[in-house]
């Protein structure tokens, strides 16, 4: 796990080896081991290294035999000592034994198809100093980040947005047409990020700078996607499928040890982690040390679940509790880090429990990814009930729903709790994927709610339009698949930027089994029934570990890392959040009505809403651009629970 940037430009000065320092230091956390630099009279390239493999060696750049290609490379192909005999057989020099020289040799042997040779996660540069031309490329689901800049006459690129910002010729300046999606789901998607001229190079993509006619030019082109289903299914029984479900599962988790340094675990309690722990256990010598997270509010802490399997492994477990203090203060931090506002709270504590983690590992294996690749959550079931009792439903006249709708959203005849339950299904929602899906499930703000809380005039795009463009792009797809398929390519990349930015935070490298892309091109295969049955989803998932876990942690009601924000967020100590969020001169300022703002903070503390989750999501934008925009950096710094209104402003 390590840090790069760098950037080709078509005229370099004196100062930009200078640049190319700063790029590089304000992400050494990434890589704290080692810096270094290459450069000449067109290319810049740098890394920071965190070393895991073949410590001794392996510093980068690194270069090829003769000295023309050069590669920054970030993350692990767990493969690589299987490619080595063939590279040298076709008469390629190894000086070390790290995965980064496999890449440079693949690169010099098959071009631009060598990724296919590749299992793993990785994001890397490669620049052909002959031919004047820098490859660049992302692994199959976005495990490592990528992002880069492009005016035609230079193109950066980081391992983190931070690091662009240190080039003079690129500027932080709020894509103010991201600020929708941001609002709905928390994130943007695509290539789109917060930052106007930013992108993301996407998952299973490359790109290709070309110097070429005095300008430079960008192509990219995608390398893997993830596969449909196939159109006939195996003809195989259902413990013939849960057995390779096992045996692919030790196999990824197995090639994921590989580490010349300690390795851990992240530890919830939950099934996904708490299976990799134990196949973990009977892989290794010695116990397994894990980690996990809580806080002393016990209905939000899985803590108890952790110690349970913890104990019944035997693996060397540590803990650490949150408070509000904690995690409100360590937020404009994390924020910085992160570049981007913070989608979720589960990042805080992710953060905390990867400061723990540091002290005593360099690496560590996670169990994201397996809801997305066997449904794991609530909203796949509850949609697809809502959509098969929609049917019947709307053979009723469209004024009748019409009316029971209104019914259901404000009769008084009915209690709150039940209104609100009536109001995620299809008699009290509207009937369109935007209403009964991503509004019911995802959005902190619909484009409906977000309007009213705008500034008039104001207006946003669509904040829908990328989840909806991955959900058309099967259309003979089950509805499952479809859900899958665009949260894989959104929801689940998020939650990877997450789980890299927050435990690179603290220097560890970490690992995620169920994103093998092997192993998520048999999920595709796998038949619905195996990922959802009844209410139990992830069926294939628990079926294969029942041998590894007791039921009640294999079966138990998933708790998703939830987080005490709400109550948080309705204590006086609250007060100088929302301070803040009511700052003049500010992002919220500039494009919401602040009579909203207020009322939406009145209908919170008085409990009359519920709305954590769109005071969560000002609150971060808020925080971002203070930040970022405005170059507050003592933010950074001093705790924002203790600041009062007339020293903050």
């Amino acid at each position: 796990m390590c840090g790069i940037a760098g950037f080709v430009s078509l005229q370099t000065v004196p100062t930009d080896k200078a640049v190319l320092d700063r790029m590089i230091s304000c992400i050494a956390h990434r890589g704290p081991d080692a810096g270094n630099t290459y450069t000449d009279d067109m290319a810049m390239l740098g890394h920071r290294r965190l070393s895991i493999v073949d410590l001794a060696s392996g510093h980068q750049p690194m270069h090829n035999e003769d000295g023309n290609l050069w590669i920054v490379y970030n993350g692990e192909v767990f493969n690589h000592a299987s490619l080595r005999p063939g590279l040298e057989a076709a008469g390629h020099v190894y000086t070390t034994r790290c995965d980064t020289e496999a890449i440079l040799h693949s690169y010099e042997q098959y071009g631009a198809s060598c990724m296919d040779r590749f299992r793993g996660m990785f994001a890397f540069a490669i620049w052909n100093r002959a031919a004047r031309t820098l490859f660049c490329a992302r692994d199959r689901l976005g495990i490592k980040p990528f992002y880069y800049f492009s005016d035609g006459r230079i193109f950066a690129f980081a391992s983190e947005i931070k690091a662009l910002l240190e080039h003079p010729r690129i500027s932080a300046e709020l894509e103010s047409d991201a600020i929708g999606e941001y609002l709905a789901f928390g994130y943007t998607s695509g290539e789109r990020t917060l930052y106007r001229n930013i992108r993301r190079l996407l998952p299973g993509h490359s790109l290709t700078v070309r110097t070429d006619g005095g300008q430079l030019s960008i192509a990219t082109q995608q390398y893997w996607d993830i596969p449909a289903p196939p159109d006939r299914p195996e003809s195989r029984s259902d413990e013939e499928w849960i057995r390779d479900c096992r045996g692919r599962l030790e196999e990824t988790v197995q090639m994921r040890l590989m580490s010349d340094v300690p390795l851990g675990m992240f530890l919830s309690g939950g099934v996904d982690s708490s299976a990799i722990a134990a196949l973990m256990s009977r892989m290794v010598e010695g116990r397994v040390k894990t980690f996990a997270v809580g806080y002393a509010e016990e209905q939000y802490s899985e803590l108890g679940y952790a110690r349970q399997v913890a104990d019944i492994i035997g693996t060397d477990h540590h803990e650490v509790s949150v408070s509000m203090d904690d995690f409100f203060d360590a937020l404009p931090r994390l924020i910085w880090h992160e570049d981007e506002p913070i989608t979720w709270p589960s990042s805080v504590s992710l953060h905390f429990v990867s400061k723990l983690a540091s002290e005593h590992v360099k690496v560590v294996l996670t169990g994201e990814g397996s809801d997305e690749l066997f449904a794991g959550y609530g909203r796949y079931r509850f949609y697809l009930m809502n959509n098969r009792w929609l049917k019947p439903y709307s053979m009723l006249p469209g004024a009748v729903r019409g009316a029971i709708r209104g019914m259901v959203a404000n009769s008084s005849l009915l209690s709150g709790n039940f209104r609100r339950k009536l109001q995620h299904t299809f008699i009290g929602r509207g009937e369109s994927l935007e209403s009964l899906y991503l509004d019911n499930f995802y959005s902190a703000f619909s484009a409906q709610a977000q309007q009213s809380l705008l500034k008039s005039g104001v207006r946003m795009p669509s904040p829908y339009d990328t989840f909806l463009d991955y959900w058309k792009r099967s259309p003979g797809s089950s509805p499952l698949f479809r859900m899958l398929y665009a949260d894989q390519k959104t929801y689940l990349a998020e939650l990877l930027m997450k789980q890299d930015q927050m435990s690179m935070s603290v220097s560890i490298e970490s690992r995620v089994p169920f994103l093998d892309h092997t192993f998520v091109e048999f999920s595709t295969r796998v038949p619905e029934h195996l990922k959802l049955r009844g209410t139990t989803g992830k069926y294939i998932l628990k079926k294969s570990v029942e041998d590894l876990l007791p039921e009640s942690i294999i079966y138990r009601k998933k708790m998703g890392f939830p987080t005490p924000l709400r109550s948080w967020l309705m204590q006086p100590r609250a007060a100088s959040l929302y301070d803040l969020l009511r700052r003049r001169d500010s992002v919220v300022s500039e494009y919401f009505d602040s009579a909203a703002v207020n009322g939406l903070i009145s209908q919170h503390l008085s409990g009359q809403y519920d709305h954590t989750d769109a005071l969560w999501r000002l609150l971060n934008l808020q925080l971002w651009g203070e930040i970022v925009l405005h170059g507050r950096d003592g933010l950074i710094h001093e705790g924002i629970m203790n600041r009062v209104a007339a020293r903050a402003y």
